[in-house]
């Protein structure tokens, strides 16, 4: 498995996190057969985030001012944009994951029939869907949302557990 951490700017109307990178974990799975859904929800789920939903990626910019989000990619491919309009495109294919922190901006620009997604969150956080700039209290909100020591992908030592740390 290789990681890449990158910090993204607020772009256009969309937020990002202030401090805390995006995780874009490259063959997260390195198995990509049928059982790669319930890989991904297991994983998750041992790691303290527990699944919330299967489908794919809106395909309009938002963010999540109320949640972390973790994307384990279970099968096709699909290119994605990250930070909201003007940000970055990374494609991603089955057996990737990425971690978005609360106010990251993504959006699928184009997928495969068959691409599909397992969504999940920390403990006591449920998503909202944001489409609009945020105000003083969101960006509070998204700044000091708490998250968990445990990485949703490689566990309790993780990247996450060394490149996010706690405001």
């Amino acid at each position: 498995m290789r990681v890449q951490a990158f910090l993204l700017s607020p772009h256009d109307w969309v937020p990002n996190h202030p401090r805390l990178p995006v995780l874009l974990y490259r063959q997260a799975l390195a198995d990509t057969g049928e059982d790669t859904t319930v890989t991904f929800e297991l994983r998750f789920r041992l790691n303290g985030w527990p699944p919330q939903w299967r489908a794919g990626v809106y395909d309009f910019h938002h963010y999540h001012s109320t949640a972390h989000e973790v994307l384990g990619v279970a099968k096709g491919a699909a290119r994605l944009m990250l930070g909201g309009p003007g940000g970055r495109e990374v494609e991603v294919k089955a057996g990737d994951a990425a971690v978005l922190p609360a106010g990251t901006g993504h959006r699928s620009l184009e997928s495969s029939n068959d691409f599909l997604v397992v969504g999940a969150y920390p403990p006591g956080q449920k998503w909202d869907i944001c489409r609009d700039a945020p105000d003083a209290q969101m960006l509070r909100r998204i700044d000091q949302l708490p998250f968990p020591r445990c990485d949703p992908v490689a566990g309790e030592h993780g990247p996450l557990t060394t490149r996010w740390s706690p405001p």
